[in-house]
């Protein structure tokens, strides 16, 4: 499959390749649309797929021979495994009628393979209203490593390893399992990933972030990958959060970071958060049931 790219880059507000996630706008897109296509249905992770410190092999592809692309519209399909089975649609296109061609297209392709699960996604650019996205966007957010870091935080933050009772961490992985602590619990727990940082209160874990890894992109830079990042609801208002964050910005310099992407849910504390931080909004990853 080979993409004309002067019909896909006018109506892509936001850089996003399927089952890659949000990119910068000067990263090698266009190849990525390609070598997305190219490793469909081999299992293989691309070099600079996030994805793959989390699994041993690529769970979702590129449904290369539904994909629909001429002048008006270009709707890319994937399916994942996960969850009985996702199908989501990709819509590039700015005609009306784009949204509902990518869910028609979508309940086939969830009803031909078994998907429990139809999903569209559709994209807007940093200049649309943000009343578009809630409820049902994240905003893509962008963060460069440029200078200098900062002051250390005033609370003192620790690293999951210097705790004297690591199961302190299990209580509070437990409470947070709806924000994915459990799972990342368990990397810990074998050793899979990378530092986690803490803020403790009263020897009680309050807040973490992590793990805290980079990895190599496609242009040979580094980048901070995005992290579980939450504080518990009794502990929040006091400024954990933000101690949290510029602790774990603070590692991304000191460890030879370039940027981070990170997605994070329009109007939520996240994306405040960023926006107090002077993150840069690259606009609106939406999704909805098809």
């Amino acid at each position: 499959m080979r993409f004309s790219w002067d019909l896909i880059e006018p109506v892509m507000p936001v850089p996003y390749v399927p089952t890659l996630g949000p990119l910068r706008r000067d990263d090698p897109v266009r190849d990525l649309f390609e070598a997305v296509v190219e490793t469909a249905g081999t299992d293989r992770f691309l070099p600079y797929d996030k994805d793959q410190r989390w699994f041993e092999r690529k769970t979702e592809r590129v449904m290369v021979d539904a994909i629909e692309h001429d002048r008006h519209l270009t709707l890319i399909p994937t399916l994942a495994e996960r969850a009985g089975g996702v199908v989501k649609v990709h819509v590039y296109g700015s005609a009306p009628d784009s949204l509902s061609a990518g869910s028609d297209l979508a309940r086939k392709l969830a009803a031909a393979h078994g998907a429990q699960k139809a999903r569209l996604v559709w994209f807007l650019g940093p200049d649309q209203p943000e009343a578009y996205a809630r409820g049902v966007g994240t905003r893509v957010q962008l963060k460069e490593f440029t200078g200098d870091p900062g002051d250390a935080p005033d609370v003192q933050v620790v690293e999951y390893e210097q705790l004297d009772e690591p199961e302190r961490f299990g209580v509070f992985a437990d409470l947070m399992a709806a924000d994915g602590f459990a799972f990342l619990y368990e990397q810990m727990v074998d050793g899979a990933v990378g530092p986690v940082l803490l803020v403790l209160d009263e020897g009680a874990v309050a807040g973490a972030i992590g793990p805290m890894e980079t990895m190599t992109d496609a242009a040979g830079r580094e980048r901070l990958l995005p992290q579980y990042f939450g504080v518990l609801p009794q502990y929040r208002g006091v400024g954990y959060g933000r101690t949290l964050w510029r602790a774990a910005m603070r590692w991304g310099h000191e460890h030879g970071a370039d940027y981070q992407l990170l997605q994070t849910e329009v109007g939520g504390a996240s994306d405040r958060l960023c926006a107090a931080e002077g993150l840069t909004s690259l606009g609106f990853v939406n999704q909805a049931a098809a």
